[in-house]
């Protein structure tokens, strides 16, 4: 399947973990997610979209999670987020790595 056939379908989950885990489907999709193999998924996801990864822990307990487009000079930020957990730093960050990343209709 290529990458463009999966977008849809990372957009999806990555949307979805923005709701807090109130119904039983939801938190299926947080106990994958809000893990590091989630996080992994979300990061190999858009690596395949063309997106470098960076993580970084912080002292005060926060992290960084920031995607950049792939070969380019890692100036060029996809999106970033700063959570207090490594995967919702990751899932915000690929979030808006995807909207960023989207045609516009004109």
């Amino acid at each position: 399947m290529s990458a463009d056939a999966r977008r849809p379908a990372l957009r999806a989950a990555l949307g979805f973990a923005q709701i807090a885990p109130g119904a039983p489907e939801l938190h299926l999709l947080h106990r994958w997610l809000d893990t590091w193999t989630g996080l992994g998924a979300i990061v190999a996801g858009l690596h395949r979209q063309g997106r470098d990864f960076q993580l970084t822990q912080y002292g005060d307990g926060t992290w960084r999670a920031t995607f950049y487009v792939t070969d380019q000079a890692h100036s060029i930020v996809g999106g970033s987020a700063w959570e207090s957990t490594a995967w919702t730093a990751a899932q915000q960050a690929g979030l808006a790595t995807i909207h960023r990343s989207e045609p516009t209709e004109v």
